[in-house]
């Protein structure tokens, strides 16, 4: 059984969370509550030198960080990795642009609004200009598409519906990007994901 160090605030984590469910991967949960700086304490850093969540102690005592790593070998051989070597190259390519150019404008504006309480207009307006382009870009990819890559669920819809689910926290209104709104219903469905925004 893996150990799962997370906080369920963090689409980070929840994406690890996810995808150990939805591969039926018995796992533990330990809360790391990271507005209470309990990733920086000293048991937590010998774990994880970094300070970050999600962190993934492996049945066999081996620590993995960083959430698409930790989901990428959750899922070694399941459906959620396209077999393909192209579309399982796409998937690389939607994880990568997820954690560069998605999460850290949608998941920022987030955080500083609901967790900090920044009024949006305090908030830099290249983090607002790039989420709004990112969920932009996410639409256009999702027009008469269900999914992200090939014709069902991979890691790609995974890793993005995380924080995208939560764009409204951050003031991003997903009926401004239909696409990606129906996309998160679906994914939401499928997986399916049960705790709350």
């Amino acid at each position: 059984m893996i150990t799962i160090h997370g906080d369920p605030i963090s689409g980070n984590c929840l994406k690890v969370k996810w995808t150990a469910e939805r591969l039926a991967v018995p796992f533990v949960w330990i809360d790391v509550d990271v507005v209470k700086a309990e990733s920086r304490t000293p048991a937590f850093l010998a774990l994880n030198p970094a300070g970050q969540v999600p962190t993934v102690v492996l049945d066999d005592g081996r620590v993995l960080a960083q959430s698409n790593a930790i989901i990428l070998h959750l899922a070694e051989g399941s459906p959620l990795i396209p077999a393909d070597a192209y579309e399982r190259a796409k998937m690389f390519e939607w994880l990568f642009w997820e954690q560069y150019s998605h999460e850290p404008y949608i998941a920022v504006a987030r955080f500083q609004m609901r967790y900090l309480g920044k009024p949006r207009g305090e908030i830099d307006p290249k983090i607002i200009q790039r989420g709004e382009t990112a969920l932009a870009l996410l639409n256009e990819r999702l027009e008469g598409r269900e999914f992200l890559v090939g014709g069902g669920l991979t890691l790609a819809d995974i890793a993005l519906v995380a924080y995208t689910r939560m764009a409204a926290d951050g003031g991003f209104s997903l009926r401004d990007y239909p696409a990606v709104e129906a996309w998160v219903g679906r994914v939401e469905t499928e997986l399916p994901i049960r705790d709350p925004r």
